[in-house]
């Protein structure tokens, strides 16, 4: 059982797509970078007992864009997150991300300890990070990344199914997974098939934060955390696993057999190391 949902905050609108019973505890999903809110479909079949509340990130899936003239900042994110959970009146609620929703949910759960029970994120660790020193040159590239996008005519999807071909050999996901995710990220107007993601969402980050900010972040979370890598996932994900083992105090680490994409492409075992961590 699913429900399409709709947020209307003050200058967006967030959609979403509820899977099971709103009685049961939430779990409140973020998404990975240009994926969408059917990333959680596949594990929700395994998590019946508790309602997972999928979110289209800003910018993604089918919630609002950016106004003209704006870019996408990461910490901006975690304000809509709280802009919607203070319109929702929501008290206490899981929290569990995928990648950058990973990223999103872990700045959250530190600045808003008292909102998250419980973490979870998936092939995700805490901000990703540069040295000082390169901030003069990412901010160079980001903003010669953003002419560029603004200067260029958008790129539409030739077909469905060749979209769906690209995004699973580029992702390194399953057909059946690209198919989900792009289906929600298409549509099609006056013959012509467009991407429903924003995509200014693929233009250069402005800043990266540092080592000693990211740390900061993470170690101010309070609630039990649970991260779970693929096997076959990126390595740079368990390497920065192993790297920030201590800086979150109450932290369960697991392995699931998988890559990027596990929780779509191999659910069962994910959502069975979320209930025991859960339970």
């Amino acid at each position: 059982m699913q429900q399409a949902l709709e947020f209307p905050l003050a200058n967006i609108t967030l959609h979403a797509i509820g899977y099971g019973d709103a009685t049961k505890p939430m779990i409140l999903s973020l998404h990975g970078w240009l994926d969408n809110a059917v990333s959680f479909q596949p594990i929700a079949e395994y998590l019946t007992d508790y309602y997972i509340l999928a979110l289209d990130i800003t910018g993604h899936g089918l919630s609002s864009h950016r106004s003209d003239g704006a870019h996408y900042h990461l910490i901006d994110f975690a304000y809509d997150l709280h802009e919607l959970v203070d319109s929702q009146g929501w008290q206490s609620f899981i929290l569990m991300g995928h990648s950058m929703g990973g990223i999103i949910s872990t700045i959250y759960a530190s600045c808003f300890p008292e909102y998250v029970s419980k973490l979870i994120s998936i092939e995700s660790f805490g901000p990703m990070t540069k040295d000082t020193q390169s901030s003069p040159f990412q901010l160079r590239d980001s903003i010669l990344s953003r002419l560029k996008a603004q200067q260029s005519e958008a790129k539409h999807p030739s077909s469905i199914e060749r979209t769906i071909e690209a995004r699973a050999k580029i992702g390194d996901i399953a057909l059946e997974s690209a198919r989900l995710l792009i289906t929600r990220n298409i549509r099609e107007e006056n013959k012509q098939l467009l991407f429903n993601t924003d995509r200014r969402l693929r233009t250069f980050s402005s800043l990266r934060m540092t080592e000693p900010q990211a740390e900061a972040f993470m170690r101010n979370i309070q609630c039990p955390t649970l991260v779970i890598t693929g096997d076959k996932g990126y390595e740079s994900m368990r390497t920065t696993v192993q790297k920030r083992l201590d800086w979150v105090e109450n932290l369960t680490t697991a392995e699931c057999d998988g890559h990027h994409h596990l929780h779509m492409d191999n659910p069962q075992p994910v959502a069975n190391k979320i209930i025991v961590f859960l339970n």
